[in-house]
Parts: structure tokens; sequence; C-alpha cells
């Protein structure tokens, strides 16, 4: 069976105009033939954060780059979002991400089998009684991440950056080489509810304890820094008092966790924040997966278009320094 040739994806109006820089900036302010090349400009860190099934909204940020033809230079993730973002970091696309997640996370029967082929056992017990077994982090990895899934940082695509804490030094600790998935269940073990990870001389329990919002890692050598922030807010809690103890549990982490990224927002800020407000949804109801990504698609057109401001703002500014003679300095600079 013969294949039929790709046809060519039409450049997006912002690789246009970010092309049109490059050549600039590679004929020394003087305008191209028309040419076109690879653009690498600007580099883009987004942080994913942590937030438990919230986290699930990550999905359509990352719709939203693949549809503005965008990848990013780096991405740290704490929690659920270094497993989704070991995903992106691995090519894979926001709408391949959606079908996986809708997939293994569509109901509780999908869920428990999936846990039951790789001898997770007691889940159920968890959801309706609250903390009576610990979960190993290891098996819960292997059972949501697809086959084929990397071993290794060196194998991804992206460079990605992942965020857990050490339970014995109270210090966090980041991965970037090395095996990738061990790295990834010490970022995910919720303490109680996951076993501490033993590994690489590190007893590893869950990002979100010191850093539920990694700016920290994307920032370096990126032109605009994103965070995105699935913690939450307090709105859906106001009003009540019938809290079960699980709730006041994840609710008091919520607490401590916002008053962290406040500390990392003012230490890296963010060019692009964004919060998508979910309320109502519990930390562990993954089943309802479909209703959680379909909220934060609520947010995604705001989020091209900051990202599409940012990037023109970024191009303008470049496009001036190589109009004022200095696109030689700039050149040595970015080096």
């Amino acid at each position: 069976m013969t294949r039929k040739p790709k046809l060519a994806r039409e450049k997006t109006p912002i690789e246009r105009r970010g092309q049109k820089f490059v050549d600039l900036l590679r004929n020394n302010g003087e305008e191209s033939d028309g040419k076109v090349g690879t653009i690498t400009d600007p580099r883009i860190g987004i942080a994913l954060g942590g937030g438990s099934a919230r986290g699930l909204t990550h999905v359509p940020f990352i719709e939203a780059m693949d549809e503005l033809g965008l990848k990013p230079h780096v991405i740290s993730g704490t929690s659920i979002g270094a497993l989704i973002g070991s995903g992106w970091a691995n090519g894979m696309t926001g709408k391949e991400l959606r079908e996986f997640s809708f997939n293994v996370l569509g109901t509780m029967r999908i869920i428990a089998g999936r846990l039951w082929a790789t001898q997770v056992r007691g889940l159920g017990g968890i959801f309706q009684n609250g903390l009576s077994v610990q979960l190993d982090a290891m098996r819960i990895v292997d059972a949501f991440t697809p086959p084929g899934h990397p071993e290794d940082f060196k194998d991804l695509k992206i460079p990605l950056y992942v965020v857990a804490t050490d339970f014995q030094s109270w210090h966090q600790v980041v991965f970037n080489s090395g095996l990738l998935r061990p790295a990834i269940a010490g970022s995910i073990a919720i303490p109680s509810l996951f076993k501490p990870v033993a590994y690489a001389n590190h007893l590893l329990v869950d990002g979100g304890v010191v850093n539920p919002l990694p700016l920290d890692q994307a920032a370096a050598d990126s032109d605009i820094l994103i965070g995105i922030d699935v913690n939450g807010d307090p709105s859906e809690q106001l009003n009540r008092t019938d809290h079960k103890v699980l709730d006041i549990w994840f609710g008091s982490a919520q607490i401590m966790m916002h008053s962290l990224i406040a500390h990392m927002m003012a230490a890296y800020p963010p060019d692009i924040y964004m919060r998508p407000h979910l309320t109502g949804v519990g930390a562990l109801e993954f089943w309802r997966v479909k209703e959680i990504v379909a909220n934060g698609e609520r947010d995604k057109e705001r989020f091209k278009r900051a990202v599409s401001q940012k990037i023109e703002d970024f191009i303008l500014r470049q496009q001036k320094n190589v109009s004022e003679g200095q696109p030689r300095a700039f050149r040595q600079a970015r080096k």
C-alpha cells in the first residue's frame, strides 16, 4: 500500500513573524530572500504544578501550545505535573494526552482494572473510607503511563525537570537525568497515601510539599516563563461544614501549597500565570477526567492570546535591537 505524502502544515502567524525575525538576525539586519528555516526563538519554559486530579486541567493548555505551533524549550513538573509533563516531553501532543487520559481514567472500573493488573490493591477503600492502605507509587506510574514510555530522561525529546521532596533532609530534590520512572514516582508520592520512594540515596515524597509550582526549574535560559497552577482555590469550601477526614487532609495541603506558590512567584515571576477555576472536584476523583479537562478548556483561548502577545512583544523588542544595529551583540549575549 502506497503511503500518501504528508502535506506541509501551514505556519501560524507567530511562526511567520518569528521566522522573519530569525532571518533578520542571520542577515545582520537585512531582509532575507524569503527562504525559511527552523524557528528556535523565543525559548519558552513551562512549569506544570501539582494538584492531584485537578492536574488533568494541564491538558487543554498543552493543546493550546500545539494549536499555536509551539513547543517548550524546557518543562518542569511537580506531582501530576511531572507525570503529564513526561508524556509531553516525550513528544505526545495535547490531543494524544487527552485521549490517553480518557482511556485510562474514564471510569472507576477502568481505573480499578489497571490498578489490579499492576497488583495495586485497596484503592476503592481509600476513596470511600480514607487512608487505610499505602499505595506503591512505582506501580501507579506503571499503570498510568503509555506503553513504551522512556526509561531514562535522556530519551525524552524536550528537557524535563521533575521535583520531589527528600523526607529525611526536608529539601527539594530535582531530577533531570537518570531513570525517569522512580523520579516521577517520588514526585507523585502523596504523604501517607503513598509509600515514600527510595531512590538515588533519597527517601522521596510528593514534590508539592516543597515546590508545588516549580517556576525556578523552568526559568533558566527561558525568554518566556509560563506557570500553570492547578492547586485550586478555597471557594468550594466556604459554605461547607461537613468535611471528611480526607477532605481536611487534602484541604490543608492546598493551603500550604498556596502559600508556597506565592513565595515562588515572588522569586520567579512568570510572564504568564494560569490558574484554572475548578470547584467541586475531589483530589482523588480522577474518574471525572472528562469533566475536569472540559473545565480547563474555559481558559484555553485566553491562554493562547496571552502567549501570542508575549511572543509578539519579544519579537518586537529584538527587531528594535536589530534596527538599532545591535544584532551581533544580541547573538553573543544569547550564547
